[in-house]
């Protein structure tokens, strides 16, 4: 029964329920503490310990309802033979014959198990798994019994043949009703895992208009488990180390008893992080979601300041001041009234562009992130302003959308800014674009 349990539990989780390590011992304990034998003392038990929410409950009983009322091995259609019992038949003939459908439902669920019909996952594997279960049952072992009968050619050993090969069919038919109901259960959240897997990898330039909304609802995901591991980080730091020689003289009043203990305390700056991003057609969906990410911090994580360019670079912090981080996302995307052309991409023109109206907010604590494919319609690529930003800065980093192997060739001036750059890596998924800002975000200790 515990296995039976684990697998309701699989069940529950494929469905959308949220359980623990912590709480699946407490369920395998709440059943222990309750017996098996009365369903609705089991159910409303286990609803006590798994599910957190009335939209769980409601998940909770129809998932528990369709795991626990399989009864596919009902009343078989025929009689019952007499011959049932007899010892030269396999074990599932025998329990065919006598019309044991406990044993038969048993049976099923056992091979069930040792199949781990829970890794069911799509739909073009039901019929592998159906005869991946009808074997462990002994549906070889059933078909050489009525091959055996038949040779036996007697009035009585042709009625069983008979009546076996009929209950082929409804033990097949048994099988694949239960099979459906297991893919049922623990598959309903496997597209939805697999869709976002994929989505996870895919080139953000290559997204269709059908996936945004998806893509936005993964970034979400992948910033809360953000902005949880660095806010944890920065109060496992906030006591410090023992400071000794400071505890000592704050304590001189005291007769050297210890009352006001002091601490080294490590101070956790937010990063201040200046991000400069190319907004032309060839690297606008990259630059949209990376803003997405960083304006969806916690803000206690991060200090962002945003200029956007393409023929030449204006800043756009206040849009996000303004409107909600989507609408603000949506607007620079537009460009509509931002003071940005959307012309030929010239690097050049916003470096000089920077230097001039706010070179003077890069510190040695700012970091610099630059998203952009550096492919500069062979204007001048201002090496000279990206030393100098790179000098008076703590990190300047460069993502760039195309692969290494693309750096350099044609109009791009990739090779030129490498050697100015901190940290330069192809950035063109959400998984890069998470493990970009995971690293600005560790950096900052």
């Amino acid at each position: 029964m515990e296995q039976i349990l684990r697998d309701f539990i699989v069940a529950l989780r494929s469905s959308g329920i949220r359980i623990s390590v912590a709480e699946t011992i407490d369920a395998m304990n709440a059943a222990e503490f309750v017996g098996y034998s009365d369903r609705e003392l089991l159910k409303d038990s286990l609803s006590a310990v798994l599910a957190k929410s009335l939209a769980e409950k409601d998940i909770f009983e129809d998932c528990f309802d369709r795991f626990f009322s399989f009864n596919g091995f009902g009343e078989r259609p025929g009689e019952v033979s007499e011959t049932g019992g007899q010892e030269d038949n396999s074990p599932l003939a025998q329990m065919i014959l006598s019309g044991n459908s406990a044993a038969l439902a048993g049976s099923m669920r056992t091979a069930a198990q040792e199949v781990d019909i829970t890794g069911m996952q799509f739909f073009t594997q039901k019929a592998l798994y159906m005869h991946k279960i009808l074997r462990r049952m002994g549906m070889e072992e059933l078909q050489r019994d009525i091959s055996r009968l038949y040779q036996e050619d007697t009035v009585s050993s042709r009625q069983v043949a008979t009546e076996l090969e009929k209950a082929q069919d409804y033990l097949a038919d048994s099988v694949k009703d239960f099979v459906e109901q297991q893919f049922a259960l623990f598959s309903s959240s496997v597209g939805e895992e697999l869709l976002e897997r994929y989505l996870r990898g895919v080139k953000l330039s290559n997204l269709e208009q059908r996936d945004l909304y998806r893509m936005h609802v993964i970034i979400q995901k992948m910033v809360k488990r953000l902005n949880d591991i660095h806010s944890r980080r920065r109060r496992s730091f906030k006591r410090g180390q023992l400071d000794f020689m400071k505890t000592l003289r704050s304590n001189m009043d005291y007769d050297g008893l210890l009352f006001d203990i002091k601490w080294k305390k490590k101070k956790i700056d937010r990063p201040d992080i200046v991000a400069i991003c190319d907004v032309s057609s060839s690297v606008s969906a990259v630059a949209r979601f990376l803003l997405l990410f960083l304006y969806s911090l916690n803000r206690a994580l991060a200090k962002i300041r945003t200029f956007i360019f393409c023929s030449n670079l204006v800043e756009v912090s206040h849009v996000f001041d303004q409107y909600p981080v989507d609408d603000a996302v949506a607007k620079l995307h537009s460009g509509h009234g931002l003071g940005v052309i959307l012309g030929p991409t010239d690097y050049g023109q916003a470096f000089r562009d920077f230097e001039k109206g706010w070179s003077n907010i890069v510190t040695g604590n700012t970091t610099v992130l630059i998203l952009g494919d550096a492919r500069n319609n062979f204007c001048p690529p201002e090496t000279g302003i990206l030393r100098s930003i790179q000098q008076r800065c703590k990190r300047l980093i460069w993502l760039n959308p195309e692969p290494v192997s693309y750096w350099g060739s044609g109009d791009s001036e990739m090779n030129k800014y490498l050697p100015f750059c901190h940290l330069a890596r192809v950035c063109n998924t959400v998984s890069h674009l998470e493990r970009a800002v995971d690293s600005i975000l560790v950096a900052r200790q």
